[in-house]
């Protein structure tokens, strides 16, 4: 199987900035697109972005020209760069990655244990 392992979440202040890390692992044999999704209290879970193993990017709008990802192929790895962060940034964020395994042989989606971002002075 596949696990996903997601690091980075914290307190910080409206307008700092963090960076969160997602680490996949097992039996691997490739990875396409991978993500980040949040969840803030009450509401559903939403995209916030996503890159292909190609390196196509898309950002929900609320978060364009705030925040990058980016991924390590070789490392099996995705990061959220999150700048001028806003209380609204408040979630609790989840890595995502569309996976094919080795054993046995099977795509399927998985997703990280979440890690809290929480925005607030």
């Amino acid at each position: 199987q596949v696990q996903l392992v997601e690091s980075g979440g914290a307190l910080v202040q409206p307008g700092g900035s963090l960076r969160l890390s997602c680490a996949a692992s097992g039996s691997i044999l490739n990875i396409y697109a991978m993500g980040w999704y949040r969840q803030a209290p009450g509401k559903q879970r939403e995209l916030v972005a996503t890159i292909t193993s190609g390196g196509s990017i898309n950002y929900v709008d609320s978060v364009k020209g705030r925040f990058t990802i980016s991924r390590d192929n070789a490392k099996n790895t995705v990061s959220l760069q999150m700048n001028s962060l806003k209380p609204e940034d408040t979630a609790v964020y989840y890595c995502n990655a569309d996976v094919r395994t080795m054993v046995p042989i099977r795509r399927n989606n998985y997703w990280g244990q979440g890690t809290q971002v929480t925005v607030s002075s």
